[in-house]
C-alpha cells in the first residue's frame, strides 16, 4: 500500500516536472519570435512604436505578453501612483517593463526580476530599443532576489522609504511568498504602496490565496481593484505613534 501511494507521488512529481519544462521551452521559443518581431519591425528609441509593435505580435501569434486592456489598468495605476520605485516580477521580453518605463517620472528607479537568462537578456535589450536606459534587470529567481532589493535600490531599512508599485507576473504560486517577503524585509512604501497581480488562467486557489492573506490584514492591506486578469492591493502600515 505504502509503495503505490509512493508511486503515485513519484509519478505526479515527474508529470509537474515534465510540464514546468515544456512550458520553459515553448516559452523560449515565443520570447525568441516576439524579440526578433519587435526588434525588426518597432521604430527605435520610441516607446509607443516598440508597444504597438509587441500588440501587432500579439494580434497573430501566441504572446505572453500582458493584453493592452490589462496594460490600460497598468498605465492607469503608474499615472496615479507616480512612482520613484518599481519592482517588476517576470518580463516576458520587456513589454510590462516598456509601458511602465514610459511613465515614470524622470527620477523614477525600475527593478525587473526574471528567472530565465535568455528572456532577460532579450527584455533588457527591448527596453534598450525603446529608448530607456535608467533601468536594471536582475536574473534570478524572486526569492533569491528580493533581500538583495535595498542595495539596488538604494533604501535603509526602519527608514520611510521603499517601493511604490510591484508587479508581479511571474509564478502565480509565489505572489503571496513574495509579498511576505517585501514586507518582511521592509522593502514596501510604510506610507503606501500598490501591489499589481497578474493572473492568466490560473487556478483560483492562487489568487484565494492572496486575498485570503489580505482579508486577515485589514490594519495594513487593502484590495483596491479587480479585475478579470489583475488584481490590485494596497499596502499601508500605519504609525503607532
Amino acid at each position: 500500500m505504502a509503495s503505490a501511494r509512493y508511486g503515485v507521488k513519484v509519478a505526479s512529481l515527474c508529470h509537474r516536472a515534465l510540464a514546468w519544462t515544456l512550458r520553459l521551452l515553448r516559452g523560449s521559443v515565443c520570447v525568441r519570435s516576439t524579440h526578433a518581431f519587435v526588434f525588426s519591425g518597432c521604430t527605435h528609441g520610441k516607446a509607443d512604436s516598440v508597444l504597438e509593435t509587441f500588440d501587432l505580435y500579439a494580434d497573430t501569434q501566441p504572446s505572453l505578453c500582458i493584453s493592452p486592456q490589462t496594460g490600460e489598468a497598468l498605465d492607469e495605476a503608474v499615472r496615479r501612483v507616480r512612482p520613484s520605485r518599481v519592482l517588476e516580477l517576470g518580463m516576458h521580453c520587456g513589454y510590462s517593463s516598456v509601458r511602465m518605463l514610459r511613465l515614470l517620472p524622470s527620477a523614477g528607479r525600475l527593478v525587473t526580476v526574471e528567472l530565465d537568462p535568455l528572456t532577460a537578456e532579450l527584455g533588457e535589450e527591448i527596453i534598450l530599443v525603446a529608448g530607456f536606459k535608467h533601468s536594471q534587470v536582475l536574473t534570478s529567481s524572486s526569492a533569491e532576489a528580493i533581500p538583495s532589493l535595498h542595495s539596488f535600490l538604494q533604501l535603509h531599512q526602519g527608514t520611510s522609504e521603499g517601493l511604490n508599485l510591484v508587479l508581479m507576473d511571474h509564478d502565480p504560486e509565489q505572489y503571496l511568498p513574495d509579498l511576505l517577503a517585501l514586507e518582511k524585509e521592509q522593502l514596501l512604501c510604510p506610507s503606501g504602496c500598490s501591489v499589481l497581480l497578474i493572473y492568466r488562467n490560473q487556478r483560483d486557489g492562487d489568487r484565494r490565496e492572496v486575498l485570503g492573506h489580505i482579508g486577515a490584514r485589514p490594519d495594513r492591506y487593502s484590495v483596491k481593484s479587480e479585475l478579470q486578469c489583475v488584481t490590485e492591493i494596497f499596502y499601508q502600515r500605519k504609525s503607532t505613534s
